[in-house]
């Protein structure tokens, strides 16, 4: 039997891909937004699309700056990643609030999270469904991963490269098993 659901929770059946901390940064000030709407859109050149909100300050500094990284946690940072997404980076030094590390990134000038385990840097190239759908599409300029997180595939069968996947406020997912079709 099927049950209908409110469609302003029909973003809930697909909303399953990794969330991810967004690093953005203005006037040398690093922030940290956690981001679960992302995808990528092509793949040579690597390009990516993110949803963030316009209310949030991150959008404006994306907006503005036209650049941002993509963070991928591991699921131990669940607490940090959901913590990050409870105060505006306008007003707290989320690094510094929330015992996270900032290091320098090879293309763009947004900070890596040292404890996340892939990062991909990003230089938005269309902002024009930013306006009307906060969506912002970007080529991937350098991308990186701890080393043997990424094989044929990332490695989500390793305890510590396990992804983490928003469900809906506090709730969060991890991939508990690889299948082979």
């Amino acid at each position: 039997m099927k049950v209908k659901v409110s469609l302003d929770k029909a973003y809930r059946l697909l909303n399953f891909g990794p969330t991810v901390l967004v690093t953005s940064s203005l006037a040398g000030k690093p922030n940290i937004m956690p981001v679960a709407w992302n995808m990528p859109i092509d793949l040579d050149p690597p390009k990516v699309a993110i949803c963030i909100g316009d209310g949030s300050y991150t959008f404006r500094i994306v907006k503005e700056t036209k650049e941002f990284v993509i963070n991928i946690p591991p699921a131990s940072l669940v607490k940090k990643v959901y913590q990050c997404g409870q105060v505006s980076g306008k007003k707290v030094d989320k690094f510094r609030k929330f015992g996270l590390t900032p290091i320098p990134a090879s293309k763009v000038a947004p900070p890596l999270v040292k404890e996340c385990i892939g990062h991909l840097e990003c230089k938005v190239f269309d902002d024009s469904l930013a306006e009307d759908y906060n969506i912002f599409l970007a080529r991937v300029v350098a991308c990186s991963a701890e080393k043997g997180a990424l094989q044929k595939f990332f490695r989500v069968d390793k305890s510590s490269f396990k992804t983490l996947h928003h469900l809906t406020g506090e709730y969060f997912f991890t991939p508990g098993k690889v299948l082979r079709a």
